[in-house]
């Protein structure tokens, strides 16, 4: 059995779960509402505000999508009571960011500014020059606007200039040394 799979997922007060057929999954919570139609094999019971995943058999693929689906509805829940956020730092002599009203502004080493337009759904803070905060109450979209931000300048092995992720860690090398005579 998948440890993640078989651990049930409370839903909190003030979130509201609709499992229709084919398991289309509706969760309304504080935040906002997020639909997502998860694997069909699985069933999905909620009792008495507890949500439960259970596999028909245990075939390789259903095993595979036991923990999957579990994890994917508690991201779901998560999301519509606290939300996400991802939290990028730039880090390079003259790189810095800020905010033009929905808009980001990046200076990264480039001739030009790169913006990047917040969505609906995803939000952008810059609380200083050097951090940027993306939040929203989808994980998965988060996560994917976060790299695609970071993408416009990953952060070298050499200097570490460029944006990452708060808690990552640059491996740095060392420069190659000139011809000794």
């Amino acid at each position: 059995m998948s440890r993640i799979g078989r651990s049930p997922i409370t839903v909190p007060a003030g979130v509201e779960v609709k499992i229709n057929e084919n398991n289309h999954i509706t969760v309304k919570g504080p935040k906002g509402t997020l639909e997502r139609t998860l694997a069909p094999q699985m069933k999905i019971e909620l009792n008495d505000g507890i949500l439960t995943v259970v596999r028909p058999d245990d075939t390789k693929e259903n095993r595979s999508l036991h923990g999957l689906t579990r994890t994917l509805l508690a991201n779901m829940i998560e999301g519509v009571t606290n939300g996400f956020k991802k939290e990028l730092s730039v880090q390079g002599v003259g790189y810095k960011v800020s905010k033009d009203g929905s808009k980001l502004v990046m200076n990264i080493g480039f001739s030009h500014q790169i913006v990047v337009e917040e969505t609906e759904d995803i939000k952008i803070e810059v609380p200083n020059a050097n951090t940027i905060i993306i939040s929203g109450i989808d994980n998965q979209r988060v996560g994917q606007f976060a790299a695609d931000v970071r993408k416009k300048r990953p952060p070298e092995p050499y200097k570490g200039k460029g944006i990452r992720y708060a808690n990552e860690v640059v491996r740095h090398k060392e420069g190659k040394t000139g011809a000794k005579k």
